[in-house]
């Protein structure tokens, strides 16, 4: 396979772009728990070619965390490339990714994102023209698979990417207008793979290891890509792995476990961070995540999403395993 990525001898594992999680301390994260390959947050092309802070802070990564990719979105080729020619000139990414999938309306309203699938011809023009500003780094996609319903072609996107030179692509197959409604038609993703040379990375519907060997086995995709599935469950590319090499994966761990995996991961944003009240806060959902499902998890959810600093956690899951080996 012509990947720019690791393979390995099923298919690679890939931690999602997604906003206000895959942050370098949950990529890191997921890496160490057997994320093959990760990508950056989503960001804007107009932010990074005016030198907006935020933007460019959501563009660093550790050594750890390779090979990444720097995720980009907007709906001006030259504009997307000067960004991705900034991009990797000061922080070197593995592969550049183009974002025509994102679905929210603050995004597609410019006609970035999925805005992009109304204009093919505007989605290859980005292509090539991010290609021609990154000096042979790789170029990816990850788009879903129309607008709508009417213009729901994946296959013909998805060739017009290939064309166009993306070295990859990442398909979602749902339409813009569906969001994160009704089910991903995995059917989709094997028509695509069917018809392109370069490699295709499913995404869309895979909240458990046991999805993830399921997806390969119906539609022989060349990696599979994880979203959703990772909140709160890193162990989930641990799970699938083993699947996928043929063995049995390791079950879903118990309260301490988990506890000692949401301090790892919380230790890990606050030597990004710092221990602020800021720090806390944006944290506090990823805490929701890591104690679904667990007894008494609503209260304990309560607590957790009260947290002002990062030093409050251990004690309330000290209190949370002490009442609970108690009762049990």
């Amino acid at each position: 396979m012509n990947f720019p990525f690791p393979t390995r001898e099923l298919v690679p594992l890939f931690l999602a772009p997604m906003a206000g999680v895959s942050e370098p301390p949950f990529r890191r994260l997921c890496r160490s728990f057997g994320a093959d390959v990760v990508v950056s947050e989503f960001l804007s092309s107009e932010g990074l070619r005016r030198g907006a802070k935020s933007v460019h802070d959501g563009a660093f990564f550790t050594e750890e965390e390779r090979p990444i990719g720097i995720q980009l979105y907007g709906a001006d080729p030259s504009a997307m490339a000067e960004a991705a020619g900034l991009v990797v000139e000061h922080y070197g990414p593995d592969f550049v990714d183009i974002n025509f999938g994102c679905p929210v309306k603050k995004v597609v309203k410019r006609n970035g994102g999925s805005g992009c699938l109304k204009d093919l011809e505007l989605v290859e023009r980005i292509i090539r023209a991010v290609i021609d500003a990154v000096d042979g780094v790789p170029v990816t996609v990850k788009t879903r698979s129309g607008w709508n319903e009417a213009t729901r072609t994946p296959v013909d996107i998805a060739r017009r990417c290939q064309d166009a030179g993306a070295q990859a692509l990442t398909l979602h197959p749902r339409t813009r207008s569906q969001m994160y409604t009704g089910s991903a038609r995995w059917s989709e993703i094997a028509a695509v793979k069917a018809a392109l040379d370069i490699p295709v990375i499913g995404n869309g519907d895979v909240t458990t290891a046991e999805h993830a060997i399921r997806m390969w086995r119906e539609t022989a995709c060349d990696g599979i890509m994880i979203a959703r599935g990772s909140f709160g469950n890193p162990w989930i590319f641990q799970q699938a792995r083993a699947l996928l090499d043929g063995g049995t994966p390791r079950p879903a761990p118990g309260a301490a476990e988990r506890f000692a995996v949401a301090l790892r991961h919380a230790a890990l944003q606050v030597e990004i961070q710092g221990d602020t009240r800021r720090t806390a806060i944006e944290f506090r959902k990823h805490l929701g995540w890591y104690v679904r499902g667990l007894p008494g998890a609503a209260e304990l959810r309560r607590r957790l999403h009260q947290v002002e600093s990062m030093t409050e956690i251990s004690q309330i899951f000290r209190e949370y395993l002490g009442l609970h080996q108690a009762v049990g």
